[in-house]
């Protein structure tokens, strides 16, 4: 029973932090744009015309 004392508070010390965390990413503009990076992934990369291979 005492080890409540011990995970409650730091159960609510986490959820803090993760919440703080959150708005931090919502302020940063992290959420943005969230359809670009995927995008990118996708998108095929102009052909090379480097000929140090030859």
């Amino acid at each position: 029973m005492s080890i409540l004392f011990v995970l409650i508070p730091l159960s609510l010390a986490l959820v803090g932090f993760a919440g703080w965390g959150f708005f931090w990413a919502v302020n940063a503009g992290q959420f943005d744009d969230l359809e670009s990076p995927g995008w990118d992934a996708l998108r095929d990369d102009p052909p090379n015309n480097d000929s140090s291979d030859d």
